[in-house]
């Protein structure tokens, strides 16, 4: 992505000819080189996906949402989540896609401006990831809330 394009799914600028899977391949780097950063991992590919609703199918897209709920609202961890929902997310019995195709993908009506995107997240640092990873994902819910 050159420098004067932005995203058209999240609307960050682009930065340095990085895209923002770039720098979601970033944040994923940091969680594997420090191990303290991967308890945010749950947070980080979620957000990452929330922002790039085509991501995942409108199902996919709308359980998101909630998991965001659960955790950041009901403080639930990812431990629970698989215990509460194991069932329902399965892959060998659940009856909906979580994954987006072209013909069948999440999006937002209307779109949502976000103010933080993954590469906030990365020009913070390494050294203040995991509190990142946190703010960003506090500004996605009180976006998707503010619809």
């Amino acid at each position: 992505m050159p420098i004067s394009q932005t995203c058209p799914e999240c609307g960050a600028p682009g930065q340095e000819e990085k895209t923002c899977q770039d720098h979601f391949y970033q944040m994923l780097f940091w969680e594997n080189e420090y191990p303290g950063h991967g308890a945010v991992h749950h947070l980080t590919v979620l957000c990452y996906h929330l922002q790039h609703p085509s991501l995942y199918s409108p199902q996919g897209l709308s359980a998101g949402i909630q998991l965001l709920d659960d955790f950041l609202e009901q403080g639930i961890s990812p431990q629970e989540v698989r215990q509460q929902r194991g069932a329902e997310v399965n892959s060998r019995t659940r009856t909906w896609k979580i994954k987006g195709t072209p013909e069948s993908h999440g999006s937002y009506d209307p779109p949502i401006r976000w103010t933080r995107t993954a590469r906030d997240v990365v020009s913070g640092g390494a050294d203040h990831y995991c509190e990142s990873v946190q703010t960003w994902a506090r500004s996605i819910y009180e976006a998707l809330h503010q619809k």
